[in-house]
Parts: C-alpha cells; sequence; structure tokens
C-alpha cells in the first residue's frame, strides 16, 4: 500500500494522523531512532504463518514474537514466521518489510499485541523505509479491528 493510498484511506475514515519523514532505516529500533519515537509506541509488522495461512503480527519495535504464545493465544495448531519470499508479492507498491499493520486490506486477520494498549497514539511503517504514520490506538482499532491479545 503506497503511502498515498494509505492517507487516502485515512482521510476517507476521518482519522486524524501525522507523517514523519525520516532517514532511511530498515530495523524497527533504527526506525524508531531516526523518527524520534519511543520502540513501545512504534508498531513493527511481523508476518507469520498460522496454521499455513498468512496473518500479521504487529508489536512495540522493542519486542520479539513468542511464536509457541501465539500459537497457543490464537488457538491454532502450527505457528511459524512467513518468509520474505512468501509475503513479497501480498503487498504491492510496498517496500519490503515496510508495509503497513493494515492486513484487513489485503484479506488478513490481524494479531495486535495487547501491550500496544498502553499508548495513545502508534506510528508504524507507511509502505516504505523512509516515513511513517502515527494515528490515534483507537483509530487503529476501530479501522483494523485487530484481535488484541499477548503474544510478546
Amino acid at each position: 500500500m503506497p503511502v498515498q493510498r494509505l492517507k487516502k484511506f485515512l482521510d476517507e475514515n476521518d482519522v486524524r494522523y501525522v507523517t514523519i519523514s525520516h532517514s532511511p532505516s530498515y530495523t524497527s529500533l533504527e526506525v524508531a531512532a531516526s523518527a524520534h519515537v519511543k520502540g513501545q509506541q512504534l508498531a513493527k509488522t511481523v508476518m507469520v504463518k498460522l496454521d499455513g495461512k498468512m496473518a500479521m503480527a504487529v508489536l512495540p519495535a522493542s519486542y520479539a514474537v513468542d511464536l509457541d504464545l501465539l500459537q497457543v493465544e490464537t488457538g491454532a495448531s502450527s505457528s511459524a514466521l512467513a518468509t520474505e519470499a512468501e509475503f513479497a508479492t501480498l503487498f504491492p507498491g510496498c517496500e519490503l518489510g515496510a508495509m503497513p499493520p493494515f492486513g484487513n486490506l489485503y484479506g488478513m486477520k490481524v494479531y495486535a499485541e495487547q501491550s500496544l494498549e498502553a499508548n495513545a497514539d502508534i506510528a508504524f511503517n507507511a509502505g516504505t523505509h523512509r516515513e511513517l504514520v502515527k494515528l490515534a490506538w483507537k483509530d487503529f482499532l476501530r479501522l483494523v479491528q485487530p484481535v488484541v491479545i499477548k503474544f510478546a
């Protein structure tokens, strides 16, 4: 989802947001530092496979996905990290690894780590390794309707 498409979607849904440009960064902690956003507030998107189906796990930049806990919490019989080759073509217009956590727009389930609820706002990659979008957590919940569970 290119940045303009994401912004259009947010505008159409009356969401207030801010875009943050930063120098190219490729890990979530580099992005947080470059954009001057707290690691807890920066939401990273990790692609996982639950029972062989692609899904998004959204969690703070400073956390790691616990696949065993994710499997238990979702009731899946199997869980694994997806490889870049498996999801590279699923997000046209997005740079690899910079897809925003809007899996609902791509027909996939989104799981949000419950620790994100402690934030009034979250920031996330907007389809590139050079720009973030920051919006209210409540707006993210309304638009994406993720399953909020503990998995990190």
